[in-house]
């Protein structure tokens, strides 16, 4: 990568937001200048970055002029600040789902889709982070054997809830050890009327319900496994619980390809493909578990089975860091991929 382009993060504050800061720093991501937005809120605020101190700006239309690239960590400014900052030249990886069903955006997981991001018109979207991490898994499988059906239920972090689904999932955790009420504002989703306590607990909803009775988050797996796999005639049937884990997804998963694969081959698949790793050793109770998948580049994948009925079908459990690589991690792959292509002018 020799250009050095010039990068704001969007949301810098935020969860999202503070991981891209860490990436950039672990994975020495090559810019010339780099600017840090958020509301007007935490305008004003420092941070550090590569041992150098920045000034929170608020962020605006202008604050695009001569960004070559803009790390959006999500919300609904992006739908206003995207196309502002896109007309501006930047070119914006979003982490919201304001574009991603949008025909004239490429939705890209790097190892997946990577050519899609050719035909990109200024703005580039990030996966929903359940869509991303299982997709991972099923990838390498659909490679070897297209994909006909898929089967999920997904056990997904706190996080997916931002800084304030951490904090809620903390401070329930020490009112319940204390014997003390505890006071749900978040979850299931902070927009709706009824709250639910995470802590020591399983809720079977993560954004609104449609009309169909499937959530909004479950019905981004179906339409973005879709889009990305460029395959609307997958079966998809999701199932999205939040659980009482901070920050690492895990889902369980069905999957049933045309022709009949071997455990081995898919083993194999799974192996063979850039940021998906095995760890299935049922005699030595080794199995991908988010507490040590948390702070992981990889997704990892293990329980992997033939169905016992379907001799087209495998099941398999995988988990990954949704603040990795569920949002700021691939989308920061997003940039160096277009470095390392010359595709930033």
């Amino acid at each position: 990568m020799t250009k050095k382009p010039v990068v704001a993060i969007l949301g810098a504050t935020g969860a999202v937001g503070q991981e891209f800061i860490r990436l950039i720093e672990e994975r020495e991501f090559p810019y010339s200048k780099l600017k840090l937005l958020a509301s007007i809120r935490s305008a004003g605020k420092k941070m550090m970055v590569n041992g150098t101190e920045y000034t929170i700006e608020e962020a605006r239309p202008e604050s695009f002029d001569g960004v070559d690239i803009g790390l959006f960590a999500g919300g609904s400014i992006s739908k206003t600040l995207g196309p502002e900052a896109a007309k501006r030249g930047c070119i914006v990886i979003d982490n919201s789902s304001a574009f991603r069903m949008d025909p004239a955006v490429p939705l890209v997981v790097p190892e997946v889709n990577p050519e899609d991001i050719a035909w990109h018109n200024g703005i580039i979207a990030n996966p929903n982070c359940s869509t991303i991490i299982m997709l991972m898994a099923l990838k390498p499988i659909h490679d070897v054997s297209p994909i006909k059906k898929i089967i999920v239920s997904t056990y997904q972090a706190v996080s997916g809830a931002g800084k304030e689904g951490i904090d809620e999932l903390k401070e329930e955790t020490e009112a319940y050890l204390k014997g003390e009420e505890m006071h749900p504002k978040i979850l299931p989703s902070k927009s709706l009327h009824k709250h639910y306590p995470i802590a020591f607990n399983l809720i079977p909803h993560i954004d609104v319900f449609l009309e169909n009775d499937y959530t909004k988050e479950e019905m981004k797996m179906v339409n973005e496994t879709h889009k990305i796999l460029h395959d609307t005639a997958i079966a998809i049937s999701p199932t999205t619980v939040r659980v009482p884990v901070f920050r690492s997804h895990a889902e369980s998963i069905q999957v049933e390809t045309e022709a009949a694969l071997t455990v081995e081959a898919v083993r194999r698949a799974i192996d063979q493909f850039p940021g998906a790793q095995v760890l299935d050793n049922p005699d030595k109770m080794e199995y991908p578990m988010p507490l040590y998948t948390s702070e992981k580049y990889d997704c990892y994948v293990g329980r992997i089975r033939k169905d016992i009925y379907n001799p087209k079908a495998i099941n398999l459990w995988v988990s990954g860091d949704q603040i990795r690589k569920g949002a700021a991690l691939n989308a920061l792959q997003i940039a160096e991929y277009m470095l390392a292509h010359d595709m930033i002018k």
